[in-house]
Protein backbone atom coordinates (compact mmCIF):
# COMPACT_ATOMS: atom_id res chain seq x y z
CA UNK A 1 0.00 0.00 0.00
CA UNK A 2 1.45 3.80 -0.84
CA UNK A 3 1.73 6.06 1.72
CA UNK A 4 1.51 9.53 0.89
CA UNK A 5 1.06 12.84 1.99
CA UNK A 6 1.56 16.80 1.43
CA UNK A 7 3.96 18.12 4.57
CA UNK A 8 3.67 21.87 4.70
CA UNK A 9 6.86 23.98 6.39
CA UNK A 10 6.02 27.13 8.16
CA UNK A 11 8.90 29.57 8.34
CA UNK A 12 8.33 30.07 11.95
CA UNK A 13 9.40 27.84 14.67
CA UNK A 14 6.74 25.96 17.62
CA UNK A 15 5.62 27.23 21.07
CA UNK A 16 3.70 29.76 22.64
CA UNK A 17 6.27 32.44 22.66
CA UNK A 18 7.26 32.33 19.34
CA UNK A 19 3.49 31.88 18.35
CA UNK A 20 3.01 35.54 20.17
CA UNK A 21 5.56 36.92 18.73
CA UNK A 22 4.62 35.93 15.17
CA UNK A 23 1.67 37.13 15.77
CA UNK A 24 2.52 40.36 16.73
CA UNK A 25 4.70 40.85 14.19
CA UNK A 26 2.48 39.94 11.49
CA UNK A 27 0.03 42.69 12.82
CA UNK A 28 2.25 45.46 13.40
CA UNK A 29 4.99 44.54 10.42
CA UNK A 30 3.69 42.43 7.81
CA UNK A 31 5.70 43.56 5.09
CA UNK A 32 9.27 41.90 7.07
CA UNK A 33 7.11 39.01 8.33
CA UNK A 34 9.00 36.00 6.51
CA UNK A 35 6.55 32.97 5.86
CA UNK A 36 4.30 33.22 3.40
CA UNK A 37 2.63 29.98 4.07
CA UNK A 38 1.60 31.80 7.13
CA UNK A 39 0.38 34.71 6.18
CA UNK A 40 -2.09 33.13 3.34
CA UNK A 41 -3.48 30.35 5.74
CA UNK A 42 -3.72 32.43 9.53
CA UNK A 43 -5.60 35.29 9.95
CA UNK A 44 -5.78 37.13 13.48
CA UNK A 45 -8.75 34.93 14.53
CA UNK A 46 -6.26 31.40 13.57
CA UNK A 47 -6.82 29.21 10.56
CA UNK A 48 -8.40 31.11 7.55
CA UNK A 49 -11.77 28.98 7.10
CA UNK A 50 -11.59 28.48 3.21
CA UNK A 51 -7.88 27.12 3.98
CA UNK A 52 -9.57 25.04 6.64
CA UNK A 53 -12.41 23.93 4.28
CA UNK A 54 -9.73 22.92 1.81
CA UNK A 55 -7.42 20.94 4.27
CA UNK A 56 -10.40 18.58 5.85
CA UNK A 57 -11.67 18.08 2.30
CA UNK A 58 -8.15 16.73 0.79
CA UNK A 59 -7.69 13.01 -0.75
CA UNK A 60 -4.70 12.85 0.79
CA UNK A 61 -3.60 13.79 4.43
CA UNK A 62 -1.86 17.35 5.00
CA UNK A 63 0.67 17.72 7.76
CA UNK A 64 2.38 20.84 9.19
CA UNK A 65 5.22 21.57 10.89
CA UNK A 66 7.05 24.14 12.21
CA UNK A 67 10.43 24.73 10.90
CA UNK A 68 11.87 23.55 14.24
CA UNK A 69 10.21 20.30 14.37
CA UNK A 70 10.65 19.98 11.04
CA UNK A 71 14.58 20.51 11.42
CA UNK A 72 14.70 17.91 14.19
CA UNK A 73 12.55 14.83 12.37
CA UNK A 74 14.46 15.10 9.29
CA UNK A 75 17.63 17.03 10.22
CA UNK A 76 17.28 19.12 6.82
CA UNK A 77 17.20 22.82 7.11
CA UNK A 78 15.85 23.59 4.19
CA UNK A 79 14.75 27.43 2.70
CA UNK A 80 11.51 27.94 4.10
CA UNK A 81 8.08 27.85 3.84
CA UNK A 82 8.37 25.05 1.75
CA UNK A 83 5.70 22.01 1.00
CA UNK A 84 6.77 18.54 0.84
CA UNK A 85 5.36 15.23 -0.73
CA UNK A 86 5.95 12.13 1.10
CA UNK A 87 5.28 9.01 -1.12
CA UNK A 88 6.46 5.63 1.69
CA UNK A 89 10.06 6.79 2.67
CA UNK A 90 10.70 9.02 -0.32
CA UNK A 91 10.62 13.03 0.18
CA UNK A 92 10.75 15.71 -2.44
CA UNK A 93 10.12 19.41 -2.24
CA UNK A 94 7.04 20.53 -4.33
CA UNK A 95 6.43 23.52 -3.88
CA UNK A 96 9.94 25.64 -2.84
CA UNK A 97 10.14 28.34 -1.00
CA UNK A 98 10.95 31.11 -3.77
CA UNK A 99 7.86 30.17 -5.24
CA UNK A 100 5.91 30.14 -2.00
CA UNK A 101 6.32 33.85 -1.38
CA UNK A 102 4.28 34.82 -4.21
CA UNK A 103 1.63 32.68 -3.93
CA UNK A 104 -1.89 34.20 -2.69
CA UNK A 105 -4.14 31.56 -0.63
CA UNK A 106 -6.36 30.85 -4.15
CA UNK A 107 -2.77 30.18 -6.03
CA UNK A 108 -1.50 27.94 -3.13
CA UNK A 109 -4.74 25.92 -3.11
CA UNK A 110 -4.86 25.80 -7.22
CA UNK A 111 -0.81 24.38 -6.90
CA UNK A 112 -1.61 21.80 -4.51
CA UNK A 113 -4.61 20.55 -6.01
CA UNK A 114 -2.53 20.13 -9.24
CA UNK A 115 -0.45 17.65 -6.88
CA UNK A 116 -3.48 16.02 -5.39
CA UNK A 117 -5.01 15.01 -8.80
Amino acid sequence: MIERELIFVYNADSGRLNGAIDFFHKIFSPKTYNCQLCKVTYGIAGMDKEWKRFVESSRIPFRFLHKDEWQHETGRSDQLPAVFERINDELKMVIPAGKMNGLSLQDLKTEIQALVN
